[in-house]
């Protein structure tokens, strides 16, 4: 179930860029994706949870769709973003023995701006109104997997104390 989200996420907000006009700023246009693209992440952790390393597979097939269904440019920014990103993951989650709530933050802190950059420069939609929403957003859906997974951490000591 996740994954099937996790796809159709993908695909649904890089439609977003394409098909919903931006917003003027002093500092850029503003895209509504910009602002929902952070609960993708969301989805990918649970995604990934569910089928581990295979999740690049889900992401090629999210760029795949894209590529059909969207724009070849969306689909090749999303897919290089993707890749990057997800090498960053899978270096913190494989090299770091720590809590997996601490992995998401510290996967967050170096993921979350490498992928923002690259999809935003290669796509064309790079101005700091951009960036700066669009990290906020996916911070704040990494904030959101931390602390459900920190509670849960902190109730399994409790009731195995």
């Amino acid at each position: 179930m996740w994954v099937a989200l996790y796809v159709a996420a993908i695909v649904a907000v890089n439609w977003m860029f394409t098909a919903i006009a931006p917003w003027s700023t002093p500092l850029g246009d503003l895209y509504l994706a910009n602002v929902v693209v952070g609960f993708i992440f969301v989805l990918r952790d649970y995604a990934q949870r569910e089928i581990g390393h295979y999740i690049l597979f889900a992401t090629a097939a999210a760029g795949v769709l894209t590529w059909f269904m969207v724009d070849p440019v969306i689909a090749a920014a999303s897919i290089t973003a993707f890749i990057l990103s997800e090498t960053a993951d899978w270096g913190v989650y494989s090299f770091l023995r720590r809590p997996l709530s601490q992995r998401i933050l510290i996967s967050a802190m170096i993921a979350v701006p490498l992928d923002t950059l690259a999809f935003q420069y290669l796509a064309g939609y790079l101005t700091p109104a951009a960036f700066m929403t669009e990290v906020v957003s996916k911070g704040f859906g990494v904030l959101m997997v931390w602390y459900i997974l920190r509670a849960r951490d902190r109730k399994l000591r409790i009731t195995t104390a």
